[in-house]
């Protein structure tokens, strides 16, 4: 399972890239696992305004359906469409091509309040009773 050292993570298993005041958002590793095989994907609209831990979303599974929260509050600048075809990219590559939206943050200090890589992997251990 994949934490990577350059993200931030929410309790609610999003992770987040920031870059500037942009953040780029989508579901962990340890989530889409979780879920099992993906099929199909709600995404918001470009111009949507979100608060953190506003629901932005739906992944749905062969094994149940899940909200997806900002971790982040902002305006939606960036929608990964090509999900709404191949939501199956969120297993094969939940930090790459699995990305679902991208972010202008309205406060970029509310990435302060997420948990870093090492912080998640924790929490991971933890819902996993290891």
């Amino acid at each position: 399972m994949e934490f990577p050292a350059n993200l931030y993570y929410s309790k609610d298993h999003e992770w987040v890239e920031v870059e500037g005041n942009r953040a780029r958002i989508g579901i962990t590793d340890y989530a889409q696992e979780a879920l099992g095989d993906i099929v199909f994907v709600e995404l918001p609209q470009v111009g949507d305004e979100l608060a953190a831990g506003d629901s932005f979303g739906v992944v749905e599974s062969v094994k149940s359906a899940s909200d997806v929260y900002a971790p982040v509050g902002g305006k939606v600048v960036a929608v990964n469409e090509t999900l709404l075809d191949s939501p199956q990219d969120i297993n094969a590559d939940p930090y790459g091509k699995g990305w679902m939206i991208e972010l202008e943050m309205s406060d970029p200090a509310e990435v302060e309040d997420l948990m870093d890589a090492g912080a998640y992997r924790q929490l991971v251990k933890e819902e996993k009773g290891e």
